[in-house]
């Protein structure tokens, strides 16, 4: 969360106004027979909700459970986190050296911390995915950098165009690389078949490592999107880039059924008409912060 625009004295939700645990289990549960397979935790740093273990525990365990993180703190949880039922868990690096780690994340962190919990997370039995996000001009030396290290591990590197997500990044279309641009720098590739439908990523293999590019700047794919993110005070959103949420707080807060939520749901996705990405520049809009509804 960029300070400049969140400072020390900026005013957070008060716990009232936050789902509880209980709160996001009954909606998550009331989605399953809507045909819901995946259930991401993400943020903000979900790993600095007290007790995420226990929410992991209240989901249904058929599902596919995971949970993406800036890494900091995955050495201390990642075990606590896989023994809850967690399957797979993915960390957002955006460098590997230093200098270009801390000026990313605006941080004095360290990005040997970050390594350090991907290696715990892959002795506990996670399954783990490292997403970067590519800047011209700041971390384009990364691609190749990041892509080396986990050659030969059994981490799948993705990598991500830089997106006008929210309102307070600074994104300009000058410091976007393309997947192509990005694959060029890694070439040779060979293409491997989509697996899934509504998978976002155009994956690829280097060798004997799998590679992903989310490419929603050069390539949009608002068509075949079928991800719903949930925010922390209970709004239900359609798209990444949306302007506003619906609101299921106050529906479970008054009584509601899960029979209630779903039909709440499926009205709501049923009449959605989100495409930001595949009317980037004619459209403006006021978004949501990526801090706000998770990326």
């Amino acid at each position: 969360m960029p300070r400049e625009h969140f400072a020390e004295n900026h005013e957070f939700l008060n716990k009232t106004e936050i789902l509880s645990y209980e709160e996001i289990a009954s909606i998550v549960n009331s989605m399953v027979p809507l045909g819901l397979e995946k259930v991401r935790l993400t943020g903000g740093e979900p790993l600095l909700r007290r007790d995420i273990d226990k929410l992991v525990k209240q989901l249904p365990s058929e599902l596919d459970l995971a949970l993406t993180t800036n890494g900091l703190l995955l050495e201390r949880y990642a075990e606590i986190l896989f023994d809850s039922g967690l399957d797979r868990v993915t960390v957002s690096l955006d460098a590997i050296d230093e200098e270009t780690f801390q000026k990313m994340g605006d941080t004095k962190e360290s990005p040997s911390k970050v390594l350090k919990g991907i290696e715990k997370a892959l002795s506990v039995g996670l399954k783990v995915k490292v997403n970067s996000v590519i800047r011209k001009g700041v971390n384009t030396h990364s691609i190749k950098e990041i892509s080396d290290y986990f050659i030969n591990s059994d981490v799948i590197v993705r990598f991500i165009e830089y997106m006008d997500v929210g309102e307070t990044n600074s994104w300009n279309l000058d410091e976007v690389v393309s997947g192509e641009e990005m694959r060029d720098i890694l070439a040779p590739l060979y293409t491997i078949k989509q697996n899934y439908t509504g998978e976002v990523a155009n994956r690829y293999s280097r060798g004997n490592q799998e590679l992903g590019f989310i490419e929603s700047v050069s390539k949009p794919f608002c068509h075949s999107c079928n991800r719903a993110r949930l925010s922390a005070d209970g709004k239900i959103y359609t798209c990444l880039f949306a302007s506003k949420g619906n609101d299921l707080k106050s529906l479970l807060r008054m009584g509601a059924t899960n029979e209630d939520i779903r039909i709440a749901i499926s009205s709501i996705w049923k009449n959605r008409d989100d495409a930001y990405s595949e009317n980037r520049g004619k459209v403006e809009r006021s978004k949501v912060e990526m801090s706000y509804i998770g990326g």
